[in-house]
């Protein structure tokens, strides 16, 4: 486990990386995310944990996202995102059980300032430096409002942009590596049904940010069935309109 003031990887990018030990690893993290998503449930169910969101069913996508999740980039997620912080190593099973009963003392990502299955990485030391951030995983602390990540994400890849074309920011050596760093957004259904989830498409369109949303579309936003949030019932063609054409902006879409 890395020090928690300085997270890092030696993880190769997943498709430089695709062999036997890559897919057992893989499937570790998969299993062990499974585990404790099954375990969070019994202790929440009989009352010994007062709330507490698994990642069950949605542990593949976000370990393939570990995969190509580099140091400088950003990660704004939500409350089901246990199987990312452990295939990066961002987090560990104890951390976990540290946030469901509650153990402020112990808690690794917020000392008890945040909700259950909130993460975060830290943005400055003990002392209150900045970190390298250009050189670290970065996790943005997770928000309980529905879709509320998203507002992060288009904002730090916004501000890397900014870092590409504006010479000025330079300087400020921490934050980015002259705008390489991508920013990934991940969600579910529900968020992807909010009205900011549309108006950040369609900036991020116009703008041409680096950011990479990844929608865990599993048909149901909650407990309620894609079909009934979403027009068409499904999100990956009510977005069609936005896909980029050659010679005019918008985004790039993958359906799998």
């Amino acid at each position: 486990m890395p020090k928690k003031n300085v997270p890092t990887s030696t993880q190769a990018p997943y498709f430089h990386s695709f062999s036997r030990e890559s897919v057992h690893q893989d499937f570790y993290y998969s299993c062990l995310s499974r585990e404790l998503s099954r375990l969070l449930r019994r202790e929440v169910l009989t009352g010994k944990a007062k709330f507490g969101a698994g990642s069950a069913g949605k542990e593949l996508p976000q370990v393939v996202v570990a995969r190509v999740f580099e140091p400088g980039d950003f990660y704004s997620g939500y409350y089901r995102d246990q199987s990312f912080m452990l295939a990066k190593e961002l987090a560990t099973p104890q951390q976990f059980f540290t946030m469901l009963y509650g153990d402020a003392d112990r808690e690794a990502f917020s000392g008890g300032r945040q909700m259950i299955n909130h993460y975060s990485t830290p943005l400055v030391d003990a002392e209150g430096n900045w970190l390298e951030l250009k050189e670290q995983l970065n996790v943005a602390a997770s928000l309980s409002p529905v879709a509320g990540q998203i507002t992060h994400a288009i904002g730090i890849a916004a501000a890397s942009k900014a870092y590409r074309q504006n010479s000025r920011l330079s300087t400020q050596t921490p934050f980015s590596n002259n705008g390489r760093e991508v920013s990934f957004c991940i969600s579910g259904d529900a968020a992807a049904a909010e009205g900011i989830f549309f108006e950040a498409i369609n900036a991020a369109g116009v703008m041409q940010i680096p950011l990479a949303f990844v929608i865990l579309d599993d048909g149901y936003g909650i407990s309620v069935p894609t079909e009934y949030q979403v027009t068409k019932g499904n999100i990956s063609k009510i977005l069609e309109g936005f896909r980029r054409k050659e010679g005019e902006n918008g985004i790039d879409l993958y359906t799998l």
